[in-house]
């Protein structure tokens, strides 16, 4: 992450600046640009998606967003992926997604790079959760490790290809193993 800090600006200040890519968060008043995604997590960062969306969004359980810009509590975040469940999602008045989503995602997916302060990344998670996220998880690819954080408990750590990961109760019917996840990786 890299942090960019011209002057100090509110939080209202930083949300009429241009977006730019990489995204930049908002955080105690900071403006940090997350790194440019590389190889290992952009692969996870498209496949995830795509199988949670297949399995809860056609229902109308939950649908995932990629680099959603969720603003809440003080401070303006940019998750690597975003899940809400449906009733939540911000809406337009003629019924479709609205472009501003001011409030904590269900279930908030990290995916660890090379260049990126783990500390930051996990308290950015940790705030997710006090505000009300039900379930967090932190992807590290180099390790193949996955850290799923649920409030008010231990993080758990799913290092076994066997494993089975633990979704929200609202994703109950993914099935999904750490070795499916990292195989992404090789295929």
């Amino acid at each position: 992450m890299v942090q960019i800090s011209p002057k100090s600006l509110t939080l209202e200040e930083f949300l009429k600046l241009p977006e730019r890519k990489p995204a930049s968060e908002y955080i105690n008043g900071e403006i940090i640009q997350k790194p440019m995604p590389q190889g290992e997590h952009s692969a996870i960062q498209t496949e995830l998606p795509a199988i949670v969306n297949a399995i809860l969004r056609p229902q109308h359980i939950a649908r995932t967003f990629t680099e959603l810009r969720c603003t809440f509590g003080g401070r303006s975040t940019v998750p690597d992926v975003s899940v809400f469940v449906w009733e939540r999602i911000p809406r337009k008045e003629n019924g479709g997604v609205a472009n501003v989503f001011s409030i904590v995602p269900d279930w908030t997916i990290e995916i660890f790079s090379p260049d990126q302060s783990q500390t930051k990344v996990t308290k950015n998670i940790l705030y997710c959760l006090q505000y009300g996220t039900q379930m967090a998880w932190l992807i590290d690819p180099e390790e193949q490790t996955v850290f799923v954080y649920l409030p008010n408990r231990q993080p758990e750590v799913f290092d076994e290809p066997e494993q089975q990961l633990l979704a929200p109760s609202f994703a109950s019917k993914l099935k999904l193993t750490v070795g499916t996840l990292f195989r992404w990786l090789m295929e």
